[in-house]
């Protein structure tokens, strides 16, 4: 298997193919492909300064800027294993995936979104994370924490050819990253990727978007998640196609940010587009530039798709389905197919990508049937970090990959999800998973029991709504349970509302009724 199966093997070629052409485009900040790979073989030296071996976990917990890119690839150069971080997540999270993949090094952002990110891991048990590198100015007296400038010049006494032999070692069978996504067990898993696998989910973004070197692809959402990550800057890598990131995402600044920027492909959710659609002033010259729009994450409104084709002059906008354990993508519309298609289905397989309908005994149902979704294509998970209980239940032994989602294939091969299995619900487009967040909520002192359930939501789709059963003698208020739940879990799995109770609908084998619970009235409803 050739470099080119790795992620440096596609910044090296880009930066050979396109060296003056932008790679990422950062508010102010244009960095071509030649000055992005120079700055990621420096990042490679600094950690190699740092005697980071191949094969060692490196965090990465920045907001989406062009040195998040850099920092990544540089990883990489080095053969350690890149472990991204959500910045919407807090120090008992953080702290709870350093511990389990033994970070040696966490490249941190500084001072962001009224916190500096370095101190909220105060208290946390991280005896094997040795160095912090703040990517902006440092505070406090921590002695691990290295500030950017710093870390580079370290990298300086090291040379350049001891980065060259660790990228001529890396194979596309080595380790990529490790993405954290949460189940039903309530602590969030660890799934494994191999370079090969995030190559291959790259190359099918490109193709299904057919991005080309002209392109300026917009991405959404934060580069700790698939779609602006490997279906996002690694496929404009692949592609030659320059990354444009988006930090502002109210309607009025996405809307001038395509316009600026000559954005051709965007995705977003439909809030987005359509709070673009509905702020004053909007002018449709302002999407003038795009030739593609995906969306999804929630329900999509017909009438929505069809004012953005109107606005497009075709059928241009697509959706999809996907999960973390394969990389992303699963399946999706395609440019030409009509708004009621985009709006009430999920699309059609991807090139390289199995799919079954099944019932409760894993026989295949027929078409109009539900049944769990199973996937099989070569970006499924290696498995779990440590995992191998969670492995095995995930994914089977002829490697389909059990999503735990209901769906409904039509007799053209469009997927419809009409359920899912493990709760899941989506607020702004994140993945919100219930038993996550009942087992932060267990440290929340004063409480006995906690259930979640996701309930409608105009602004973010969903929103978490959550039961919380204090024990004897304790007075917990709604208030207390949101303010404690602001300062220990990332905001998007907030419980918007509470409701305190004194128990919760239990069947008879000890098992919280959750379908009850959703069918409850909010209190002012």
């Amino acid at each position: 298997m050739s470099m080119q199966e790795t992620i440096p093997g596609l910044a090296l070629a880009a930066a050979a193919n396109w060296p003056d052409r932008p790679a990422v485009i950062d508010r102010d900040a244009t960095i071509s492909f030649d000055g992005l790979l120079t700055t990621a073989r420096g990042v490679a030296r600094s950690l190699l300064a740092l005697e980071v071996e191949p094969g060692e976990r490196v965090a990465l917990w920045l907001p989406n800027r062009w040195e998040w890119v850099a920092a990544a690839i540089g990883i990489h150069c080095t053969g350690a294993v890149l472990v991204p971080l959500n910045t919407r997540l807090r120090g008992r999270e953080v702290g709870d995936i350093l511990r389990r993949t033994q970070a040696r090094v966490l490249l941190s952002a500084g001072r962001f979104l009224n916190n500096y990110y370095p101190a909220m891991l105060e208290g946390q048990d991280l005896p094997a994370l040795l160095h912090v590198v703040v990517v902006d100015e440092t505070e406090g007296d921590d002695p691990r924490q290295i500030c950017w400038p710093q870390f580079l010049t370290a990298g300086e006494d090291v040379a350049p050819e001891r980065v060259d032999a660790r990228m001529a070692g890396l194979a596309g069978t080595d380790l990529s990253d490790i993405m954290f996504t949460s189940g039903t067990t309530g602590q969030p898993k660890g799934a494994m990727f191999t370079h090969a696998q995030t190559v291959a989910a790259a190359r099918g973004t490109v193709g299904l978007n057919r991005l080309r070197p002209a392109d300026r692809f917009g991405t959404f959402g934060p580069f700790s998640h698939n779609a602006s990550y490997k279906a996002g800057w690694v496929a404009g890598l692949m592609s030659g196609c320059a990354i444009v990131i988006t930090t502002d995402v109210t309607p009025d600044a996405m809307a001038a940010l395509i316009a600026r920027q000559q954005v051709s492909v965007m995705p977003g959710p439909p809030t987005v587009w359509q709070g673009i659609l509905d702020a004053p002033g909007f002018d449709g010259a302002h999407l003038a530039s795009l030739r593609l729009i995906s969306t999804g994450g929630t329900t999509i409104p017909v009438a929505l798709i069809r004012r953005l084709n109107a606005l497009l002059g075709a059928n241009l906008v697509t959706t999809g389905y996907g999960l973390t354990e394969c990389c992303g993508s699963v399946t999706n519309t395609r440019p030409g197919d009509d708004a009621e298609l985009v709006a009430t289905t999920a699309g059609r397989v991807l090139d390289g990508t199995a799919l079954r309908i099944v019932d409760a005994n894993g026989r295949d149902v027929p078409a109009g049937e539900a049944g769990e979704i199973l996937v099989r294509n070569p970006s499924v998970t290696l498995g779990y970090l440590d995992d191998p209980a969670a492995t095995a239940r995930t994914v089977d032994e002829d490697g389909w990959l059990h999503t735990g989602d209901v769906g409904v294939l039509d007799g053209a091969g469009n997927l419809r999800i009409t359920d899912r299995l493990r709760d899941m619900f989506i607020v702004g487009g994140f993945n919100c998973y219930p038993a996550e967040v009942e087992h932060l909520l267990a440290g929340l002192p004063g409480l006995q029991q906690s259930a979640v359930v996701g309930v409608a939501d105009g602004r973010l789709g969903q929103v978490g709504r959550a039961f919380i059963v204090p024990t004897a003698g304790v007075v917990l208020t709604p208030a207390d349970v949101i303010a404690w739940s602001r300062r220990n879990m990332a905001s998007y799995k907030v419980p918007r509302f509470v409701e305190i109770v004194d128990a919760l609908p239990m069947t008879a084998s000890g098992k919280v009724m959750k379908a009850e619970l959703r069918g409850r009235a909010l209190p002012d409803g």
